[in-house]
């Protein structure tokens, strides 16, 4: 049930969003060189990588000149890229990785492979037992202000409790905290 939920979402979501996907493309493009789309390796379900796609909202080679994670302040991230993280409009192009089937629409953020390091070997077992998501409970709790500690009782509490109706749960979490609270 949650696949067909993951599918027939993301597919109205991406055809709705369409538009305004392009727009983002466009303002991208126009502010720096370089792609709009940004593509990088991250951690899928039973630690299988996989290419994560999202709207670029740094610099080109950026990965190459800093952390793995941003500040508020990086002074790698766009004007443009600012905008589109504070609204989570980079995330839409996650919406392909769903219908591909590397992603959910609701479960723990992807992490990229060095973030292994984070975890112990019970906690990443656990993690990459369920596909990751676009939004996850770390997100819709604590949106980026999370610690690398939350973030991880967070995520393992997802897997724990993971079903449809906590998924439904978690995306309305989620969107208050995108309107309500200016994505910060």
């Amino acid at each position: 049930m949650k696949r067909t939920f993951d599918v027939v979402l993301a597919f109205i979501v991406l055809l709705l969003c369409l538009p305004l996907m392009l727009v983002v493309a466009l303002f991208i493009k126009l502010e720096s060189k370089g792609p709009a789309l940004f593509k990088q390796q991250r951690i899928g379900k039973d630690g299988r990588l996989f290419s994560i796609y999202k709207f670029r909202s740094m610099v080109v080679g950026a990965e190459k000149v800093g952390p793995h994670f941003t500040s508020d302040y990086d002074p790698r991230i766009t004007k443009v890229g600012r905008f589109v993280r504070k609204t989570s409009l980079d995330e839409l192009p996650q919406l392909l990785n769903v219908l591909k089937g590397d992603m959910s629409l609701v479960g723990p953020r992807p992490n990229v492979p060095e973030q292994r390091s984070e975890y112990t070997e019970e906690e990443w077992a656990e993690r990459n037992k369920v596909r990751p998501g676009i939004t996850g409970l770390a997100q819709a709790v604590k949106r980026s202000q999370a610690t690398p500690v939350e973030r991880t009782q967070l995520d393992l509490e997802y897997v724990r409790k993971s079903s449809f109706l906590f998924d439904v749960y978690v995306i309305l979490l989620t969107v208050k905290q995108i309107v309500l609270k200016g994505g910060n």
